[in-house]
């Protein structure tokens, strides 16, 4: 599988979470194809995770949380709420 398919595959699997688990917090989710590999999460216009500058593809776990201290900082996560883990590649 050429290696932007497996991004794009990410990435939405990425999203579908984040709308799983904020049903009635975000307004949306947007993935924008580009080049290069480039995988960039904001909230709000503010850069949460940048796969090149964080060493990776995030856990899931750690996006979530990253994403709860912006749009529901009160919000538990459940077992979510654990310790951060090294990103993936």
């Amino acid at each position: 599988m050429p290696r932007r398919a497996t991004t794009t595959l990410r990435a939405s699997w990425m999203a579908q979470e984040l709308l799983t688990t904020f049903a009635t917090d975000l307004s949306e989710v947007a993935l924008i194809p580009g080049e290069g590999g480039v995988f960039r999460i904001t909230v709000d216009g503010d850069q949460i995770w940048e796969r090149k500058a964080d060493g990776g593809f995030p856990d899931i776990a750690i996006l979530e949380q990253r994403v709860r201290d912006r749009v529901a900082p009160g919000r538990s996560l459940g077992h979510a709420d654990k310790k951060d883990t090294e990103p993936t590649s």
